[in-house]
């Protein structure tokens, strides 16, 4: 009876360290954290750090309340079997869904997507039609992909002038990333006769 007490005495002392140890629960992001981490492409390694945690929240923020960001995340786990067991249709689905809703970097995704053929095939009727909506929202990434397109000989030369104004008023503190815009406006502007370049360039298009 003693050892048994005894036993008994040590396992409860040792219980609050063991459960102390997983009280370290994380809190569900708030949209503005979210879409942060979205811009930095983080969001899917923040769900590795915090260990899965935050799946049912995030489900239920993107299937019940129909959060954009969530959407799109929710869509990101499900297509890369992030957290979740993989199911790239339904993931498509919910980036689809977020992209429905603005979200500019749903939009972009998908455009990316339908350039290179992740996931489907390529399109780039479809893919134009996403990277111009992003490009609109002030995405850089889908103004320069979109860029790269119309240099490539692709799209309509009507959507030259938006897309060359969206760029020439873009705004970036990497060397490298300016540069290429420096190069890609070079090239729409090759396409253009210069009257509707200078028009361009005070947002007249």
């Amino acid at each position: 009876m003693r050892i048994f007490l005894g036993l008994l005495l040590f396992f409860c002392s040792y219980m609050p360290n063991v459960y102390g140890a997983k009280l370290n629960v994380v809190q569900i992001y708030t949209d503005d954290v979210l879409l942060d981490l979205i811009k930095e492409n983080k969001h899917l390694s923040q769900m590795v750090v915090d260990e899965c945690q935050l799946v049912q929240d995030i489900e239920a923020r993107a299937v019940i309340s129909h959060k954009p960001a969530f959407q799109f995340l929710w869509g990101d786990m499900l297509a890369f079997g992030v957290c979740v067991k993989k199911n790239v249709p339904l993931g498509l689905h919910y980036m689809r869904e977020s992209a429905d809703q603005g979200l500019p970097e749903a939009l972009e995704q998908l455009g990316r997507y339908y350039h290179v053929g992740k996931f489907m095939q390529p399109d780039i009727r479809q893919a134009i039609i996403f990277l111009k909506e992003a490009a609109s929202l002030d995405n850089l990434k889908a103004q320069i992909r979109l860029a790269e397109i119309y240099n490539a000989g692709e799209g309509s030369p009507l959507d030259f002038p938006e897309l060359y104004a969206q760029l020439h008023h873009s705004v970036t503190d990497d060397k490298k990333t300016h540069k290429k815009i420096t190069h890609l406006l070079t090239g729409l502007a090759e396409k253009m006769p210069e009257r509707v370049v200078n028009a361009a360039k005070e947002g007249k298009y």
